[in-house]
């Protein structure tokens, strides 16, 4: 057990070290075009989607440059709401751990969307709270 336990944790410290190295919080001009939205980042996405939006390979996709999030930003909403346990296919790798809630509001899935639909180079526009209105908050 320790074998396999030891490798594993290997990769996550280097994953997470060269992560967090790679960009330091703050600066990023989404940082201050969406503040809440970086808040709740830092707070709820960035153990598993790293601080450079990178993900870790084979455990949790990628932010920065992911066509899944281009594609739905809807349904990025609703993930961050209500959590997701569907298999993904981001930039042609598949995902299948699951994801818990992140948020309570809708207010709060937008902010936290419009800020990674335009954090790392990422340019994908926003989402409004009325485009997102329609979502049931399951738990």
């Amino acid at each position: 057990m320790k074998k396999i336990i030891t490798p594993i944790l290997s990769l996550f410290l280097v994953t997470f070290i060269s992560s967090a190295m790679a960009l330091t919080p703050g600066d990023d001009p989404a940082d201050a075009k969406y503040p809440e939205g970086a808040k709740i980042y830092a707070a709820k996405c960035v153990a598993c989607h790293q601080v450079n939006g990178m993900g870790i390979p084979s455990a949790f996709p990628p932010l920065k440059n992911s066509d899944y999030l281009f594609a739905d930003k809807k349904r990025a909403v609703e993930q961050v709401l209500n959590g997701s346990h569907e298999e993904m296919i981001v930039n042609g790798v598949t995902y299948n751990l699951p994801m818990a809630y992140q948020v309570d509001t809708h207010k709060n899935a937008v902010d936290v969307i419009n800020y990674v639909l335009n954090a790392w180079g990422n340019k994908g526009g926003e989402i409004t709270l009325d485009e997102v209105k329609d979502i049931k908050i399951i738990r």
